[in-house]
This record gives C-alpha cells, structure tokens and sequence, in this order.
C-alpha cells in the first residue's frame, strides 16, 4: 500500500520513537540555546573550514562533537539586514531592514513594533532571553530596541558604527548609557556579560545571543596575541590603519590575533556549560553575519579568508554570503557529523522555535533546519530556493537554485542586466558563466529575480522604487 507523504512521515517518527528514542526526547526538551555570530568572519577563517595560517583548535573541537555546515549561508553581505533576517525569518526580498540605514546621531533604521522576532517567540516559550553584542537594529528607545523586541536584557553596542572600535567609550546596558574609560576591551566585557547570564540563568531555559564584534574592523586585538603575531608577520609591521578608536599597527597581524581570541573563548563557553550541569541540554551553534572585510588594513586574501570562494563582504558572490555553521549539542547532533544542507539565517527562527516547542509564523522564508541538525531518518525540508538582495555595488540580486547560482549586478538602474549563471557543483569559485549553454535557466532566473520580493521604498533596489 502505497502511503501519502504526511502518513509517510507520521510513521517515520513512530519508529524513531521505538528505535531511535534519544531523537525523540530531543525534540521535546527545550534546550538552552546559545547563538555565536561572528562580525566578518569568512567561510575560510577557521581551521576546521580549511584555514591554514593559523589554527582555532576549540572551534574544531566543537565541530568534531557536534555538526559542521558546508553550505550554509548569511542573511545578507552586510551587517544589519543579515540580523534582520536571522531575527525575523524573512530573507531580503521580504526583509524590513535590507540595508545599513543610520539614524543620527545614533543608531540605525528600527525594525517595527510587535515584530515577532526570534528573541519574543522563545520568550512566548518560557525562555530567559539575553543579547550580548552589536545589535544594529533600532536606535535606543526606539521600537527596534532589544528591549522592544524580544529580550529580557541586553549589554553591549546598540548602534553598529559605534562598534568600529573595540575601546569605545560607552556600551548599553539594557536603557542604560555605561560610561567607559576608552581603554577597556569591549569584546572581553561582552562576553563576561554574557556568562553571567548564562549562570544567573542555570535553573531557567535560557536563550543567549551573542553577536560579537570580532574580527571587524578596527582591527583592535588583544595587546599580547597581537605582539606575538606581529613578531611572526614583520613585514607588515609599517602597515598603520585608522577605522576608528586607537590606530592599529600592523592589522594584517591583529587578525589572526583576534581570531585566536575568540576562539579562546569558545573554549571557555564549554566547561562552563558543564560546570553548571548544563551541557547535554544546551544547543550551541557558531556563524558569522556575512563574509570576510577588506577594512582597516585586513588583507583577507592573505589569510585566504574566503577559501575556495570569489568575493567578499558587499558582494553577493559565494565568499560574500557563504559562511561557517557549526553546531553542537551533545548526544543529540550526533558527533563529527558534516551536513551539505542548504539553509541560510532565516531558517534560525523556525528551527530554534522548532526545538523550543512554539509555533513559527507561517508567513516566513526560513524553514526548520531540526531534522538536518538531527539527521533524523524522516524526510527533512528543503528550499526550493534562497534569495538575496543588496543595493551595494549598484545593486544586486542573487538566487540559489540546486546547485546553480544565479546573479545579476549593476542592476539599480539597468533592471535588465545579464543574468551570470554558475554551477556550483563544479565551479565554486563562480569563474565560469554557463548562461549562454542554459536560456531555460536564465528565463528561472529572470522569473524569481521579480517573483521573489516585494518592493521596498524605504530600501529601494530599483530606482523607480523611490517613486513608489
């Protein structure tokens, strides 16, 4: 007897349920989750994803117990619509934030009120909700403040262009404006918040987001890891950059530097997890907002930090908008496992709700990545396809479909511009145009180019949009 799909999957989980029972509990145990964003971290900047200048052994560790992503994608190639679509399960098509919007004197665009954003799903979940980093996403006191959108508490940088330098001289703590003395290490401070959330919140199911500022630009690095690179890297040694705070010398040597740091850091997250008895019940889960920067004296083609990909920050092309996903939860996401699926920012949202037990909106982009990082032996969802869209560069567009790449450039005001097709199976580093062997595909391409989103007049990717 041939049995429909929904049968199919019911009786699936049945026999999970008698053969596999620790898949089963899984789902229903509400996991602390703690969320790592990394600022301008490339596909190609830790060891375990091909890094060979230098190593990042605890983030190894992490992927050699849990789940490492190789095709696992950014919200956007910039800062503040990446966080909008990890925040809001919507990818930049349909995104509010689709851009880098300042708002003077501090601050950038807010996302609306009553956003169901991921921080107030887990909340509506009984989670203690806590933000620790560089949020971007609504000026103080505005509806896009942490506060205002889901967090029980928040310390760090509001505005991203306050976060240019790791020696500011105020951070946030929840409305409250922390005066600071200009040489204290932002990053450290962060994360000693963010710990003392994680402790206070030992006998709480707890949600801790921690989007840290490292390694964007300045290029401002832990004074002795910096000296011990800057002794490797003498050449570099002339090399000054200004980007904001101190003058940094030799940045080419402060990243690895503050990569090693972070790193460093990881490292410590978790035995503290085991110190508080909290380890096998805690959803750990490592990425980065975009891929790498060429800013402040950072010379990402030294370090190879987009590894085998084309491009960077701003661009749309695979090293701008593929980065690392690194996932651990102990007997759960079964150890040293690698997963080729396809899942991008705005998936978090319906995954995380996924394990927390509360229903995602239905009107989203994202879809449960659970089973993948489960690798329950269920049919799991798949994207028909990814979107992305950037005014950077003159405008662009892009599209995942299977293993093709599609991309249009230049386009804000030549809205009919060539459609680059690249198959990503046998060309990752986009090199090689294949539109004129495949019209069906560049006829897809067009058709999803304009079907796909929704037009923004506040983030216009056309010109005429201005006039909307």
């Amino acid at each position: 007897m041939k049995l429909s799909r929904r049968r199919f999957i019911k009786s699936a989980a049945a026999l999970s349920a008698t053969f596999f029972p620790g898949l089963v509990r899984s789902c229903r145990s509400q996991p602390n989750i703690v969320l790592v964003v990394a600022d301008d971290l490339g596909y190609g900047d830790l060891s375990c994803y091909g890094q060979k200048k230098f190593e990042t052994p605890n983030l190894d560790r992490m992927a050699a117990e849990g789940m490492r992503f190789t095709q696992h994608y950014s919200g956007s190639t910039v800062c503040a619509p990446s966080r909008c679509c990890l925040m809001t399960g919507m990818h930049t098509g349909h995104a509010q934030i689709r851009g880098n919007k300042e708002i003077q004197p501090i601050g950038q665009y807010p996302l609306k009120a009553g956003t169901l954003t991921l921080a107030r799903l887990l909340q509506q979940a009984g989670y203690k909700t806590g933000m620790f980093g560089k949020w971007g996403l609504g000026y103080p006191g505005s509806s896009g403040d942490p506060l205002n959108q889901g967090f029980d508490t928040f310390f760090g940088y509001n505005c991203q262009r306050n976060a240019h330098s790791f020696y500011p001289s105020y951070l946030y703590h929840d409305k409250d404006r922390v005066p600071l003395d200009g040489q204290t290490y932002s990053h450290d401070l962060i994360i000693e918040k963010a710990f003392e959330f994680i402790k206070n919140n030992q006998d709480n199911r707890f949600f801790c987001y921690l989007p840290v500022t490292i390694p964007h630009a300045s290029m401002h690095a832990p004074p002795d890891l910096h000296c011990k690179w800057r002794k490797k890297l003498p050449q570099f040694d002339d090399v000054t950059a200004d980007y904001g705070g101190p003058i940094v010398r030799n940045p080419v040597a402060a990243f690895p530097a503050m990569v090693t740091h972070l790193d460093n850091q990881i490292g410590s997250l978790f035995p503290l997890l085991k110190k508080l008895n909290l380890d096998n019940n805690t959803l750990v889960l490592f990425t980065s907002d975009n891929g790498p920067h060429q800013e402040g004296g950072h010379r990402p083609d030294f370090w190879d930090s987009n590894g085998s990909f084309s491009g960077y920050k701003q661009d749309l092309l695979e090293g701008g908008i593929r980065t690392p996903l690194i996932a651990r939860w102990p007997g759960q996401i079964p150890a040293g496992s690698i997963s080729e699926h396809v899942c991008a920012f705005w998936d978090y949202l319906p995954t995380l709700a996924d394990f927390a037990g509360v229903q995602a909106p239905s009107d989203i982009d994202g879809i449960s990545m659970r089973y993948s990082l489960l690798q329950w032996p269920v049919e799991k969802q798949e994207h028909s396809y990814l979107y992305w869209e950037s005014r950077r560069l003159g405008g662009q567009q892009a599209i995942r479909y299977k293993q093709y790449k599609g991309i249009r450039r230049k386009i804000r005001k030549d809205v009919p511009s060539p459609v680059e097709i690249y198959n990503l199976e046998t060309d990752p580093a986009e090199q090689n145009d294949i539109s004129d062997e495949h019209p069906e595909l560049i006829l897809a391409f067009r058709t999803l180019f304009k079907t796909a989103r929704t037009p923004s007049k506040l983030f216009p990717l056309f010109e005429y949009e201005k006039e909307m």
